[in-house]
């Protein structure tokens, strides 16, 4: 019996590892987008690591109840989450193009542009109507048209 639940554990952790492997770098620069950190030089990003690692290993915590979910969803659900909780550490500017957002609008804005989540999907997500997620993403936008010299963001 705990042979077969060494297995089991064995097979999970590679599961996982497989997921992280293919996932991860996507994951890690939509976590830098959230927390504002620059991408270069590699490991200059510690908040973005950070975020990312706890909800990687809330992922991992329920990789047994996701009974065939999308772990991906799942994961950048728990990294949206995460970024919202605790948005109010985010807030010090770095320089960055999105560095003009509020952390709310920033998250929207990586959400629907970056990560291609659908408006409803993103209102759920985010305890937000369908219609108050479009405004928010509609501001964002404005802002950064707004701040960027013309010719430089292309529609």
């Amino acid at each position: 019996m705990a042979e077969r639940a060494t297995h089991r554990d064995r097979l999970r952790a590679l599961e996982f590892e497989a997921f992280v492997a293919g996932a991860g770098g996507r994951l890690l620069h939509t976590a830098t987008l959230l927390t504002g950190e620059p991408s270069q030089p590699p490991g200059a990003y510690d908040r973005a690591e950070a975020l990312l690692r706890a909800a990687l290993a809330r992922t991992y915590a329920d990789w047994d109840r996701l009974h065939g979910g999308d772990p991906y969803d799942r994961a950048r659900r728990e990294l949206a989450l995460r970024f919202a909780r605790e948005a109010r550490r985010h807030q010090r500017p770095r320089g960055g193009l999105l560095d003009r957002l509020t952390p709310i609008e920033r998250l929207v804005l990586v959400l629907r542009m970056y990560e291609e989540v659908g408006e409803e999907q993103t209102a759920a997500l985010l305890g937000l109507s369908a219609d108050r997620v479009g405004a928010v993403c509609a501001r964002a936008v404005a802002t950064l048209r707004a701040g960027v010299p013309r010719g430089r963001v292309t529609p």
